[in-house]
């Protein structure tokens, strides 16, 4: 499929689309709609259509994206598949012609990044090399991980790669491999999780201190914001700001870029838990977790050479008492 196709696609009204699929908003207003999530039951409306740029947002669960990524959400299907899914469906009821005379949006990403990388399919399942590296390298905990996560296979110059990908509000991800890579798809924005939780609400730089963050607690009670770069402190805080949100605790970087960020937030008026001060020694909030797993597989592995020890010795007395 061409591009531009792709991107008429996505300029298919997300409205339109539920509609079809009997699912009327609860409110409507000139700029968007609000309905009852399509995704699971509730009561309450959570789920906002932004008519004006056509992106969709389930504030329960932080995530959002295109009709594309809404359509794989509700029909458990690839992104291939979603994209003949509503190619047919426009042309089944008549709304061909509406794909065809669309006028241009130039605030509607097109699926590529610089003119080079090329999104070819969204997956729910990480492959072995990327699920190793999470563990192995990261010290992530998967199973808390994975409800995050998508793998993100995408073309440069004719050459396939996947990497390790985290929604943000607005559709795009945040790519990782597991060597030195690291990119986006756009666009770029932040990523707010567990929306329906208390302040203080705990900042991170990235999505794998975010993971980090996940692996450490047994229970995260917090409402969570990734900013996936401190380029985006001042969408940080317009989105607490919007919402009345006035204490945070912030887990940045110990660098210039992480404590002119945390100085930012202080000068817009936000109460400041500064966290950097438990991991003051260390870049970042994963590298000081992967230093407390690996003293902890330390310490095991020590504990695990002493019993043996202890056992062995214990077995030579009996042989020599025996032997007398």
């Amino acid at each position: 499929m061409k591009e531009e196709d792709l991107s008429r696609i996505k300029r298919y009204p997300i409205v339109e689309y539920l509609e079809r699929k009997g699912i009327k908003p609860v409110r409507k207003t000139p700029t968007y709609a609000m309905y009852r999530s399509p995704l699971r039951e509730e009561t309450h409306p959570s789920f906002k259509v932004d008519t004006e740029k056509n992106l969709w947002i389930d504030y329960a669960e932080g995530r959002g994206g295109s009709i594309i990524d809404l359509c794989m959400r509700m029909e458990g299907c690839t992104l291939s598949e979603a994209i003949r899914c509503l190619g047919q469906n426009a042309s089944d009821n008549g709304t061909s012609s509406f794909l065809n005379d669309f006028v241009p949006n130039n605030s509607q990403p097109v699926m590529a990044v610089n003119g080079a990388r090329r999104l070819i399919e969204i997956s729910d399942t990480l492959p072995p090399h990327l699920q190793d590296y999470l563990t192995k390298e990261r010290c992530v905990n998967l199973e808390k991980a994975t409800p995050f996560l998508k793998c993100i296979s995408y073309e440069v110059r004719g050459r396939r790669y996947q990497a390790i990908g985290f929604a943000n509000l607005s559709g795009g991800y945040e790519l990782r491999d597991d060597k030195t890579f690291k990119g986006t798809i756009a666009p770029k924005d932040i990523t707010p999780i567990f929306t329906d939780r208390t302040e203080p609400v705990c900042i991170f730089e990235g999505f794998m201190d975010f993971l980090s963050f996940l692996s450490m607690k047994e229970e995260i009670t917090n409402h969570c914001l990734v900013m996936n770069s401190v380029s985006n402190v001042a969408r940080t805080i317009r989105y607490l700001n919007d919402r009345h949100l006035t204490h945070i605790r912030s887990f940045l970087d110990n660098d210039e870029a992480g404590r002119r960020a945390v100085q930012d937030f202080i000068k817009a008026g936000f109460h400041v838990e500064d966290m950097n001060i438990h991991y003051k020694d260390f870049k970042d909030l994963n590298e000081y977790h992967v230093s407390r797993v690996r003293e902890q597989q330390k310490r095991k592995a020590q504990e695990q050479t002493h019993i043996s020890i202890t056992g062995q010795n214990k077995k030579s007395k009996q042989v020599k008492l025996k032997m007398k």
